[in-house]
């Protein structure tokens, strides 16, 4: 009967190559195998390792793929007799794996989707490094980049990761013991790859990205078993922020809370209301805040809810928060007679989630609520009093004459203080409604010019008016307050996305930033001070610039060394709440481009300690072989103990020769290397034909030379060249064509000429080289795939095109049509 459940994938996860993946996955097999479990072996690579090997006796192993790539024969896992063979569980070695091309599927892991359909549960392995979102990561670490990569959603998709950990000082044992690899590759591998420092993060990597697996699997089975309580399976301490100035207080003294458990989580956030009018907050200070959180390692949220202490406390359950810090409160006794408050309330509620409450400078002096009249000009205001003031007489006035009921002329005056609430806002027109009670009752309620009323509904409705009157009027003023914040929040909103776009479109930041904020604001001058014993200018814009806070119309304060100062005019409240976000921005903007600059200047020292580490790994590894096989043939000559033959001297001394002449090609190499990049090599261009540099070139090739196939048109025009490094261009070129070449198969030399320029092109028929790694392979010391003790210190390619390009010319790689690679030299044609 056929399966009809997807299989179950395991994969193990190591750190680097070496911990023990493929022993273990192995072992694994051997235990579900006395367990009764049919289990095969689709795909493992031993590499080579004896133990490795030994696990696999006993186990059933099915038949590779064969699969014919360029002359030469590759093997691949057969998804197809594993499918056919159906067993319970199959072993198959390295995801992330890509297959020779002409296979069915492009990487390993899609012949692995294939097997999982088809209802058998499968075991791989995995190296870290081999993940898509950490290969950049690990290429700053380690300097080396990683073809060879598996998208991470197809390992989180894994129904089981096993870690298969190491400690750095265990691994480097296991390789200097030769249990990893081979003798002549131990010493550079423990120098380069395998160094501690390397291990180390790599180990980190592993670890935490695996915490962030085993994160979502408890976040998923919390959710499918409805669990709403916090697991304090790691301490995560949430901040709340209202955007009020404590927000620095309460974000550091969280951050400290967080720093007293390693590895724990910050987060940052904050409530905002449905209605979307007000955050509650100054935009500038959560700003400000936001960027304070993530330069302190956390994360900052922003949710969307009327109740705030319920929605605190879902954000901080969904999280699986374990301590959540709130601000004491800003209201005043009075106030909390009638609400409990914020972080009472969610203290009430937060169950088994610890509150802090952290008292700062600003509890209990109020929250800043802006008036009706701090967003009204002052002609309004002044209009909307003296209609309070003028309107109900003049309505009195022209309304007795009419001699109207009092039910027609309550409605009259009721319209006149919604116009002074729309004109004035709501002190206006409440005096409005006063006056116009008065008026009423004097005026237009029997007994007449007297305030005592007759009549009872009369009473009830002048009471009625006033309260009336007061509802109509705070309703009116809350509509035109909310309506004028809408179309500030609107308008401040474009500034500070035009503000994020601007940087985002990849103009010089802290420049770009300065300039956007003097336009913006209508600015004559923006200038960036920064106080270190005196105020210096890090960056300004437009005219004069300020030299101290103090010659500024409006600064903004943006940490204690950082200040921000505008010339041309004052800022009222509103702007300024702006410009506080730009300022903030600035600090962010001069952040990275002062790391970018350190960076930058970190690189030569990087890069010079990469040349100095592979140089030593060169010297200890590439000049130690030709020296060993010199030394060794010429003590044989010496020895006494043995009469060598003429034949057997013959070859002992062409042995010493060769290695001799392999040494003195590397040392100039090196020292060539040297002077490129210290830019003192000495170039002495002039008239050269091909034909007169080719052959001895050629000859310096050694034994190598009956592999080289010249092909050169019978005239070829002269070029612009030094004849000694031409030379050198040309035999590292054809010494590299000829060692990945396949026997049998010459390396061609041919030559042409277009325009101003002549090409050399030295054509092989080897592997090739994929496009997108053409400009690695011209860095020095680097080389695709692991190096052998064959392959020399890659410093063939790097050297030829610094040569070339000394010379004015270039070094470009193209696919040979059919397989191979073609290296081609132009040069400048003599006239």
């Amino acid at each position: 009967m056929g399966r009809t459940s997807r299989g179950r994938l395991r994969v193990h996860l190591g750190a680097a190559p070496g911990v023990g993946k493929t022993y273990d996955m192995l072992s694994e097999a051997h235990r579900a195998r006395e367990r009764g479990k049919d289990v095969v072996v689709g795909f493992v690579e031993t590499h080579g390792r004896a133990r490795t090997a030994q696990l696999l006796e006993g186990l059933e192993v099915l038949p590779r793929r064969t699969v014919p790539y360029r002359g030469s024969t590759f093997t691949e896992l057969d998804v197809d007799a594993v499918i056919a063979r159906a067993p319970t569980v199959v072993l198959i070695d390295e995801l992330a794996h890509t297959n020779v091309p002409g296979s069915r599927n492009v990487k390993r892991w899609q012949d692995i989707d294939e097997v999982l359909d088809a209802g058998i549960d499968v075991i791989s392995t995995l190296n870290i490094q081999h993940l898509e979102s950490l290969n950049d990561v690990v290429e700053q670490i380690t300097g080396v980049s990683q073809r060879e990569t598996v998208p991470d959603e197809v390992v989180r998709r894994a129904d089981q990761l096993e870690l298969v950990d190491m400690a750095p000082e265990a691994l480097r044992r296991r390789m200097a013991h030769g249990n990893v690899y081979p003798p002549d590759r131990i010493d550079a591998a423990l120098a380069n790859y395998f160094r501690v420092g390397n291990l180390t993060a790599l180990r980190e990597l592993a670890l935490i990205w695996l915490a962030d697996k085993v994160d979502e699997q408890l976040d998923r089975y919390r959710s499918d078993h409805g669990i709403e309580g916090t697991w304090e399976a790691r301490e995560r301490v949430v901040v709340a922020l209202t955007g009020g100035p404590e927000g620095d207080t309460l974000i550091r003294r969280a951050a400290r809370i967080a720093a007293r458990s390693k590895g724990a989580d910050l987060l940052a956030v904050h409530v905002t209301s449905a209605d979307g009018l007000s955050s509650g907050g100054d935009p500038a200070n959560l700003l400000h805040q936001r960027a304070l959180v993530e330069a302190l390692g956390g994360s900052y949220h922003q949710v969307v809810g009327d109740d705030i202490p319920h929605a605190l406390l879902d954000f901080a359950r969904g999280v699986n928060a374990t301590q959540l810090v709130l601000g004491a409160s800003r209201r005043g006794r009075f106030a909390q007679i009638f609400t409990r408050g914020v972080g009472v309330t969610t203290t009430a509620l937060s169950g088994s989630i610890d509150v802090h409450m952290v008292t700062h400078e600003a509890t209990k002096k109020g929250h800043e609520q802006a008036r009706s009249s701090a967003v009204l000009t002052r002609r309004r205001r002044l209009s909307g009093w003296g209609l309070a003031l003028l309107g109900p007489s003049l309505l009195t006035a022209a309304l007795r004459p009419l001699g109207l009921s009092l039910p027609s002329e309550i409605p009259l005056f009721l319209l006149l203080v919604v116009g002074v609430a729309l004109v004035g806002g709501m002190w206006p027109a409440l005096t409005a409604a006063v006056l116009g009670f008065g008026l009423l009752n004097w005026f237009f309620t029997p007994p007449l010019h007297t305030l005592t009323i007759a009549e009872p509904q009369n009473v009830l409705a002048l009471a009625t008016f006033v309260l009336v009157a007061v509802m109509v009027s705070t309703v009116v003023d809350l509509a035109a307050r909310r309506s004028r914040e809408a179309a500030r929040s609107r308008a401040d909103a474009e500034v500070l996305s035009t503000l994020a776009g601007h940087v985002l479109r990849g103009d010089a930041a802290l420049p770009s930033l300065l300039a956007r904020t003097r336009e913006t604001f209508g600015l004559s001058s923006v200038t960036l001070l920064e106080r270190t014993d005196d105020w210096h200018i890090v960056a300004t814009s437009g005219g004069p610039p300020c030299t101290s806070p103090g010659t500024a119309d409006t600064d903004v304060v943006i940490d204690e060394r950082l200040v921000l100062a505008a010339r041309g005019r004052l800022l009222d409240a509103s702007d300024r709440r702006v410009l506080e976000a730009f300022a903030a921005e600035t600090a962010v903007a001069l952040r990275e481009q002062r790391l970018r600059e350190a960076a930058e200047q970190a690189e030569p020292l990087a890069e010079a300690d990469r040349m100095r580490t592979a140089l030593l790994a060169a010297v200890s590894h590439d000049l130690r072989t030709p020296l060993a096989s010199a030394k060794a043939a010429v003590e044989s000559l010496r020895s006494t103990d043995v009469t060598w033959s003429d034949e057997d001297r013959g070859e002992l001394l062409a042995t010493a020769d060769e290695s001799l002449i392999k040494l003195d090609r590397l040392v100039a190499n090196l020292l060539d290397m040297s002077r490129l990049q210290a830019g003192v090599l000495g170039v002495n261009l002039e008239p050269v034909a091909i034909e007169d540099v080719l052959p001895h070139a050629i000859d310096d090739l050694g034994p190598l030379r009956d592999q080289i196939r010249s092909d050169l048109p019978p005239v070829v025009p002269e070029i612009m060249a030094d004849p000694a490094l031409l030379e050198r261009v040309l035999v590292n070129l054809m010494s590299n064509a000829v060692r990945y070449s396949p026997d049998g198969e010459p390396v061609l030399v041919n030559a042409s000429w277009h325009g101003e320029n002549v090409e050399i092109r030295i054509v092989d028929r080897g592997p090739g080289i994929p496009p997108e790694a053409h400009e690695r392979v011209f860095m020095p010391f680097q080389r695709l795939g692991d190096r052998d003790s064959h392959t020399g210190v890659g410093l063939g390619l790097a050297l030829s095109r610094g040569l070339t390009e000394a010379m004015g010319g270039t070094l470009v790689l193209e696919d040979t049509p059919g397989g191979g690679l073609t290296m081609t030299v132009s040069l400048r044609r003599h006239t």
